[in-house]
């Protein structure tokens, strides 16, 4: 069950409150002889993504476009029936309302949006399938009021490089409410406005960017559904603009994010879903991170063989990445990447010294501070799980002084549980590492 953003739209340009739209329901029923009882928690529900019975969707659409003083259908308002066919213009224009429905939700802080919960099965396979297999988007083309101009769509491209720079700089939760209120206030409108095919996909690409990293903010603010919900929407994007390569990347977002709620077939099959669709179009950058998480969802599955036959493929990819040759969204590829991606699949494996190998290598390659963080924490487990506590403590002490100033869940989740595993050690070269990290997580975000 996926909220209803829609709905919530309308019910702000529209000025109606919960209660008032259940009272309004209940006396457009009672003039056509049906007894309602609506109240504010009925809406609540509707908003959060139930569906209500009989009658009332069209009961609501016809209280709502009297506001509104324009008549409006069950797609309006996000309650058309489940499943009917869709002709992709008008999928991809209906795409274009409820994506901008979301991102307005989002900056306004609406409960029922930014707490959902992930979907998982089928509703999470669907957004993939339906990037890797036709029906293509043939016209992208649309009218509108205001003109698109290349002008525009290198706004857009700006505005990802620096909302991507200033989330590995201070973390997601003080980026995401930058780049939503940037999506809402300039992205929107662009995507409402009038654009040949070819600039069209242009602007789907740069805005699918954009999306993906508000979906990368809301998973480090521990936003799960949110985040899920925008890599779907950067996935639709990706397919509209024509770029495989685009959607690759947001699959790998997606792989990640399994990985993390530990759907690892599902994280498998993403990727290889990726890896099959783009084909020989897929930059080395790209096929190593994907080949390096597919590592470690098969070991995290038990399965040492497969895990080691991607390892190998990610470290072959990743000697054949040039720099200068990647588009812009590969390039948290950096040097190292690999190397700590193949340590946690070792570790799962149990192969500590490899581990080690692999972890010391990514902490002594140049990265930015909050790659930095995350290969720090990995090499101080591996140290610990080896007995080496004096050397353990003192990456810990690194790690946590690299961490202040970022306000990201994600971080203070690595920080939490290096923190137990410093402590479960028993030693007393682990205690100011510890109370480094206690002081560090006494800081709100």
């Amino acid at each position: 069950m996926e909220p209803n953003t829609l709905l919530d739209s309308v019910l702000d340009e529209a000025g109606v409150s919960h209660a008032g739209l259940a009272a309004h329901v209940n006396e457009a029923g009672r003039a056509r002889g049906m007894k309602l009882r609506y109240e504010h928690t009925a809406v609540a529900r509707w908003l959060k993504g139930q569906r209500p019975r009989g009658q009332v969707p069209d009961l609501i659409c016809e209280v709502l476009g009297e506001r509104l003083h324009r008549a409006l259908t069950l797609d309006d308002i996000g309650l058309g029936t489940p499943g009917s066919p869709r002709g992709p213009a008008t999928s991809l224009s209906g795409f274009v309302e409820r994506a901008t429905a979301l991102w307005r939700s989002d900056e306004q802080q609406r409960p029922h949006v930014v707490e959902a919960p992930a979907v998982t099965g089928t509703p999470a396979v669907i957004p993939v399938w339906e990037w890797e297999n036709p029906p293509e988007d043939s016209d992208v083309s649309r009218r509108g009021l205001t003109r698109v101009s290349m002008t525009d769509i290198e706004t857009l491209r700006a505005a990802r490089a620096h909302y991507e720079q200033m989330y590995r700089k201070a973390g997601g939760v003080a980026t995401r409410t930058r780049v939503v209120g940037f999506l809402n206030s300039e992205a929107a409108p662009l995507l409402r406005g009038a654009y040949a095919d070819d600039t069209g996909r242009q602007l789907h690409r740069a805005t699918g960017g954009l999306v993906a990293i508000a979906g990368i903010c809301a998973y480090d603010s521990n936003a799960h559904g949110l985040a899920q919900r925008y890599f779907h929407q950067a996935l639709r994007l990706a397919k509209a603009s024509g770029d495989r390569g685009l959607g690759a990347y947001v699959i790998a977002l997606l792989v990640n994010q399994c990985l993390f709620m530990k759907e690892y077939r599902q994280a498998v099959a993403f990727a290889e879903s990726a890896l099959r669709a783009t084909g020989s179009q897929i930059t080395p950058a790209l096929a190593a991170d994907l080949y390096a998480m597919q590592a470690k969802a098969y070991a995290r599955l038990g399965d040492g063989a497969g895990a080691l036959s991607c390892i190998r493929r990610a470290e072959t990819a990743a000697d054949r990445i040039r720099p200068g040759q990647e588009p812009d969204e590969t390039g948290y590829v950096q040097p190292g990447l690999v190397n700590v991606q193949v340590a946690e699949a070792l570790l799962s494996l149990g192969d500590l010294g490899g581990a080690r190998e692999h972890a010391t290598a990514a902490v002594g390659t140049p990265a930015h501070d909050r790659g930095r963080v995350h290969r720090l924490a990995m090499l101080t487990h591996i140290e610990l799980r080896q007995g080496d506590a004096d050397r353990a403590g003192a990456t810990a002490v690194e790690m946590t002084e690299r961490a202040r100033g970022m306000e990201s869940q994600r971080l203070r989740d690595r920080l939490r549980a290096v923190r137990e595993h410093l402590a479960a050690s028993g030693s007393a070269a682990t205690a100011e590492a510890a109370e480094l990290i206690d002081g560090a997580l006494r800081v709100p975000l």
